[in-house]
């Protein structure tokens, strides 16, 4: 009978489209995964693949047998991880992806509690701004806003993602607030640039009674991460438009003010995304539920909410 192991490799290689993506994913050197493939199509009497320096092609048989055994992997693959939770001790490697300050303000601050309560799970997590492949690149879960639902994923919103008008005090000492958005045109502008099209994204801010007004602000300083954006608000350089999460702590510490209280941009939501399985792994399926509890208790929801001046 073959090994987990060897139809574990030959699946997630055919899902790649190489044995380099497929042991990142499996936490394999490259060359582990091949010799796995190799035995496996040595002990069927069969070419899986066709190779080359640049790919792999499934063959015809391979095309078959992928199609014969992938659902029914996931599923043993499913079992094996959850049988873990029967006895109360789900464990492995969890791996999962956010932004560097979201996560480092929200999520790092969980941690300790989750693993003394879960302590045979390893936390791998990486924090950067761009959208991984939680499937390609071997993820369980990621966490963020505006991350497109890839077929196979599913999202559990944990809170929205509501962009405010803030400035610091000092750069404001002297000024007179806007009476509504389309005010903040006459301030220095912090925008956000897209680090791939270059281009500033302006978003409609929208109030309580359903009014929206398009905001453009002066462009003088632009940036593409959102806690660059938010220092140089507290430095007095300028008005910025930023989601309400990333300014938080420095609206409840008096570093920054909001403007035009009760208008805000919504850019959708904060949610944690994880793969789409019959029977989740344990580790996903309670570390899942312990954000979202935490995120419940804490009022995240409500804190981070825009309409609420």
């Amino acid at each position: 009978m073959e090994t987990l192991a060897n139809l574990e490799s030959f699946v997630r290689s055919a899902e790649t489209g190489g044995f380099s993506a497929a042991a990142r994913r499996l936490s394999l050197t490259p060359a582990a995964v091949s010799r796995n493939v190799a035995m496996l199509e040595r002990n069927l009497g069969i070419r899986l693949f066709q190779r080359s320096t640049r790919k792999l092609t499934l063959t015809e048989a391979g095309e078959r047998f992928l199609h014969a055994i992938r659902n029914n992997l996931d599923e043993l693959q499913a079992s094996i991880a959850s049988v873990a939770t029967d006895r109360g001790e789900p464990a492995g490697v969890l791996k999962v992806s956010m932004g560097m300050t979201f996560g480092v303000e929200y999520i790092l601050p969980l941690l300790p509690e989750f693993l003394k309560n879960y302590p045979r799970v390893r936390a791998d997590w990486q924090f950067e701004n761009r959208q991984v492949d939680l499937i390609a690149e071997g993820f369980d879960a990621a966490i963020g806003g505006g991350i497109d639902l890839a077929p196979g994923l599913v999202s559990r919103v944990l809170a929205p993602a509501h962009i405010i008008a803030v400035a610091s005090p000092s750069y404001m000492k002297g000024r007179t607030p806007p009476a509504d958005p389309s005010g903040l045109a006459a301030f220095d502008g912090i925008v956000m640039r897209s680090s791939k099209t270059r281009r500033v994204r302006e978003r409609p801010m929208r109030n309580a009674a359903g009014d929206e007004m398009t905001v453009s602000l002066k462009p003088t300083i632009a940036f593409d991460d959102p806690e660059a954006m938010c220092q140089a608000a507290v430095l007095g350089m300028g008005v910025t438009q930023i989601v309400l999460a990333h300014a938080l702590r420095h609206l409840e510490s008096g570093a920054l003010v909001r403007l035009v209280p009760q208008w805000y941009a919504d850019a959708g939501a904060i949610s944690i995304y994880y793969v789409s399985r019959t029977l989740m792994p344990a580790k996903t399926r309670l570390f899942v539920d312990f954000v979202a509890e935490a995120f419940r208790r804490q009022r995240f929801a409500e804190r981070f909410a825009g309409s609420i001046g």
